[in-house]
């Protein structure tokens, strides 16, 4: 069965010559092209014809984009969007100056919501964040990593794995599941950190890799949470048990966090907002994604990750959102990429490959999506401009018109399918 998208605009390609990735300066190079339209065939990207060429196939389907932008399915390749409660009273002590790393001292931040996880049953949890998918879908996008790590024991983190899950199989999009066992110590074992590292190495990691119930390990290396040397050893066991590997770091403090990722061939390296020099070149030089989240230093009022001497250095940099309940309650991807151009001096293209190819490549997907080539997936962001800048100029407003996933329309905000 053939499908076209017919007669967009403009389709922002996103090219990579079959790099599935982009380095610094060939952030700013995404491809748009007009007077052309898509063919489709069995889910993949077939084609890409002159609209006069349409006449040589023999079409099933047309899906009308006239006058719209076509990009890549967005990818969101960072995320915490399995939780339960909320931390309204917190953003209060925020606002009034207290640092985040107080407020988790004094058993807020991550043990707060840790508690509302563990008083809300699986079904309770499918109802809360089914809404926070479909919200992610109405924005176009068509990949998305969401991690566990507010369960912090056996039983909570395989809950929400399972709970990953069951959302990949019941949303068309392509869900990734990454293990955070490593987001802080549970409070049972304050004073006992070898005790949880213990259960997490030959408790967690195990029956999670025997169950296939992610994709990644991913920890949190900062003086709050875990040592270098800790997330060595647990990064260590997850590895041997093939699992990808991911790594919060240099977010507030450098404590060896990111050598050590880089150590481990880390996919992606994120937050990284308090990056030296010479770490701008090691990462730079490595092929993990830098995944910069300039959502958390709006919220937090705090450092933006440097961005531009990062792309500068010849980095692969990606944008995600960070959404959580404490640090970045925020789950526009488009608002995230016009903080990126706006304070962090990215620009337009650069943000849009941030979000696209280089997100997928956080993921190691980007061989199957991220950019519009003949043999991808037919992942699709339709947007309702003629102009891809408006998606980043309209701060704060979705302007997705229809999302596409495998060649199938999910959602449509004129026909209301989500």
């Amino acid at each position: 069965m053939l499908k076209v998208l017919l007669n967009p605009a403009a389709i922002v390609t996103v090219d990579t010559a079959g790099e599935n990735h982009k380095r610094g300066s060939a952030l700013n190079q995404i491809s748009p092209i007009t007077g052309h339209s898509i063919i489709i065939e069995n889910e993949i990207i077939k084609d890409i014809v002159p609209d006069s060429s349409l006449k040589n196939f023999s079409i099933d389907q047309i899906i009308d984009v006239k006058d719209k932008t076509v990009l890549p399915g967005l990818v969101e390749c960072h995320t915490h969007t399995a939780f339960a409660g909320s931390r309204a009273d917190e953003f209060r002590m925020k606002i009034a100056g207290v640092h985040y790393e107080e407020i988790a001292s004094k058993g807020g931040g991550i043990l707060s919501t840790v508690k509302a996880v563990r008083d809300s049953s699986f079904e309770e949890l499918v109802q809360i964040v089914s809404p926070r998918i479909r919200y992610f879908i109405s924005q176009g996008i068509t990949t998305l990593e969401i991690k566990s790590g507010y369960g912090l024991d056996f039983d909570n983190e395989i809950k929400l794995l399972h709970l990953i899950k069951y959302l990949n199989e019941i949303y068309s999009i392509d869900i990734i599941p990454t293990f955070l066992g490593a987001h802080t110590f549970p409070a049972e074992f304050k004073e006992n950190h070898q005790g949880y590292i213990d259960l997490i190495i030959n408790k967690m990691i195990p029956h999670i890799a025997k169950n296939k119930l992610a994709v990644f390990c991913d920890a949190f290396c900062e003086k709050s949470a875990f040592s270098s040397a800790e997330v060595d050893a647990i990064f260590t066991k997850a590895s041997e048990s093939g699992m990808g590997l991911k790594l919060h770091t240099e977010q507030f403090n450098n404590i060896g966090g990111l050598e050590t990722a880089l150590k481990h061939s880390a996919a992606s390296v994120d937050h990284l907002e308090v990056l030296t020099g010479n770490d701008i070149s090691n990462v730079a030089e490595s092929d993990s994604v830098a995944v910069l989240l300039p959502g958390v230093s709006f919220f937090l009022n705090y450092d933006y990750a440097p961005a531009k001497k990062l792309i500068e250095a010849d980095a692969i940099v990606a944008l995600a959102t960070d959404y959580n309940p404490g640090s970045s309650h925020i789950a526009d991807l488009n608002f995230i990429m016009s903080l990126a151009c706006l304070k962090m001096n990215m620009t337009i293209e650069q943000s849009i490959s941030a979000v696209t190819i280089n997100s997928a490549k956080a993921l190691n997907r980007s061989h199957e999506v991220g950019s519009i080539e003949i043999g991808k997936k037919a992942d699709f962001a339709v947007f309702d401009t003629k102009e891809y800048a408006d998606i980043i100029y309209q701060v704060g407003k979705n302007i997705n018109s229809m999302t596409i996933k495998n060649g199938k329309i999910i959602f449509d905000a004129i026909g209301g399918k989500n």
